[in-house]
């Protein structure tokens, strides 16, 4: 069977288990997929040799019985988690070989679980961007296209690796983080399921930070299923995370029956944007209609501080960030500048910093550092933290009212051209953001599911927001929508 790399993780387990195929077997596909996929740019730094000797003992601990349930599964791991003795850069210049003597914990929970490592996965440097063109590596390429169009398209960022892997059948699910709705965006422009967890749910040990209180593991997956498997390995408690939640991890796959019948699914009226697009609007209330035929309630609700979070978000994580950032500095790992005579080590900062980073990741060092300045402080930054306050106030009132999951636009748009939204006009590239970042800055758990396509045959994705630490209960209302929507759609190969 040569089409292995094309099955999801519930598939692919349960052919392990029925002994109908072997790790080795479904590694093998995975890396000969990977080897004619170099147009997509996804996979940046590949591991056979690590990913053929993980098959082999996935293979024999299955053999044993009793392995878990991602034991001998190919997955694709983003450059952001630390993997020992395998660069992880980030994707940036300035953690150029960078080999980490430790590995991530979610990493780490993947590899115990028996999950096969194939790669390192693309990404927006340092997690900065919304359509994976900050990369060191270049651009990584959406497996869709256009309709007859050969226009390269984005796969969304920060997780475009990720996204564009899992939808291209490279790898049978990847890692992705979100800080402002890096998985859940990058999986609505590929036609994948993305789930952010509950902050905290996963550890953030091991992962190159970005913004320290939004950051948050998930995986990105070919169904709801996978990834109700796949959270399951990758969370749990972790002392080294001081953020890491001491709560038991549910059997997520367990809690799939497709049954909603009596949840109360809210439609926040905010989410309803001047320009657009008809098709997300059609979209929204097709998937409110297979919500309510699937025996949920439907409310409309208020979030009145919506229209407050994308600029509160984009005071909060730049100052998160700069603060993070300022750690690489040329002198105990990854790049350093070539000095001059005479250069000191101010000089030897600046330059190994204006060579490392790249102008977005420069562009919101130093927005964080003029909002956290003094005279700013309080202007910016402590006004931002109010209003975040204000924002999850408002969901927590929408839950306290006995709403049980909240349904919006994933995206404002299907997956646009790869410098079609210009470095001019940051902005622009920002309002990408305006469905997900709320779910970051209120800690909640989001779930992006893939539920049709545009009038060009591109995908669209709805996305589910659910009360915190119930992702359980959230992947069962997303498992109920992907049913209803049937979303079939693969793209044709190109590359």
């Amino acid at each position: 069977m040569s089409d292995l790399n094309k099955l999801g993780l519930a598939a692919a387990r349960d052919m392990l288990r029925a002994k109908e195929v072997t790790s080795v077997e479904l590694t093998e596909a995975c890396l000969t997929a990977i080897e004619g996929a170099d147009a997509l740019n996804a996979f940046v730094h590949k591991t056979p040799d690590i990913a053929l000797e993980r098959a082999k003992a996935a293979d024999a601990r299955l053999a044993e019985g009793e392995a878990p349930s991602m034991c001998g599964l190919p997955v694709g791991i983003k450059d952001l988690f630390c993997t020992k003795g395998v660069a992880s850069q980030a994707a940036s210049k300035i953690l150029e070989g960078f080999l980490p003597e430790y590995e991530s914990t979610v990493s780490q929970n993947l590899a115990d679980a028996g999950a096969v490592m194939l790669g390192k996965l693309n990404m927006d440097e340092f997690a900065m961007g919304s359509s994976n063109e900050t990369s060191v590596y270049g651009n990584a390429i959406n497996p869709w296209r256009r309709g007859n169009e050969d226009t390269a398209l984005t796969p969304g960022g920060s997780s475009g690796g990720s996204a564009s892997a899992v939808a291209a059948d490279l790898c049978l699910a990847a890692t992705g983080t979100d800080t402002g709705g890096s998985i859940r965006q990058p999986a609505a422009f590929t036609g994948t399921v993305g789930i952010k967890p509950t902050y905290g749910r996963c550890s953030r040990w091991g992962i190159v930070a970005f913004a320290s209180s939004l950051d948050q593991a998930g995986p990105m997956t070919k169904s709801v299923r996978d990834a109700a498997i796949m959270l399951e390995a990758m969370c749990g408690h972790d002392p080294k995370d001081s953020t890491s939640a001491d709560l038991a991890v549910p059997d997520f796959e367990a809690m799939l029956t497709g049954d909603i019948k009596g949840k109360t699914i809210g439609i926040p009226k905010e989410y309803r944007l001047d320009g657009m697009p008809d098709e997300i609007e059609q979209l929204w209330s097709d998937g409110t209609a297979m919500l309510r035929d699937a025996g949920a309630k439907i409310v409309d609700i208020s979030l009145p501080h919506t229209k407050y979070a994308l600029p509160t978000y984009y005071v909060i994580a730049p100052a998160e960030a700069s603060s993070n950032l300022a750690r690489y500095d040329g002198v105990r790992y990854g790049y350093r500048a070539k000095l001059e005579q005479g250069d000191g080590i101010t000089e030897m900062y600046e330059k190994t910093r204006a060579e490392g980073f790249g102008h977005e990741v420069q562009r919101r060092v130093m927005i964080g550092t003029y909002v956290l300045s003094a005279g700013f402080y309080d202007a910016y930054y402590n006004k931002a933290r109010k209003v975040r306050t204000l924002i999850k106030r408002d969901f927590e009132e929408a839950f306290a009212a006995g709403v049980d999951a909240i349904l919006t636009p994933a995206t404002p748009s299907a997956a646009f051209g790869l410098g079609e939204v210009t470095d001019d006009d940051p902005v622009q590239m920002y309002l990408n953001d305006v469905f997900t970042v709320t779910v970051n800055l209120a800690g909640l758990p989001g779930i992006a599911v893939p539920t049709g396509v545009d009038r060009k045959g591109l995908p669209l994705g709805l996305q589910l927001i659910g009360r915190p630490w119930e992702e359980g209960d959230l992947l069962n209302t997303a498992y109920a929508l992907e049913q209803a929507a049937g979303f079939v759609a693969k793209p044709e190969k190109w590359w």
